[in-house]
């Protein structure tokens, strides 16, 4: 992912679904236009629903990027 930084990040790995989408709700809500966020979870639901939600909002998912203890790192562009 080079040339991308994340503006901000959340580690919700302790967390179970909606608490990962929740974190990166609050994650955009808080971010300017053009930054790029990033959630880290161990859930299992959030795979699904954090990218749906992301679409949903019309916002860029960059990447979905595997972290250690089988996690993973939702990066998303704010848009609007």
């Amino acid at each position: 992912m080079e040339g991308i930084k994340i503006t901000k990040e959340v580690d919700a790995r302790g967390s179970f679904c909606p608490g990962p989408l929740m974190e990166m709700i609050r994650l955009i809500r808080s971010a300017q236009v053009g930054d790029v966020v990033a959630v880290i979870s161990a859930d299992e639901g959030t795979k699904k629903d954090l990218p749906a939600w992301i679409k949903k909002a019309k916002h860029e998912l960059i990447a979905e990027e595997p972290v250690e203890g089988g996690a993973t790192r939702f990066i998303c562009r704010k848009l609007h």
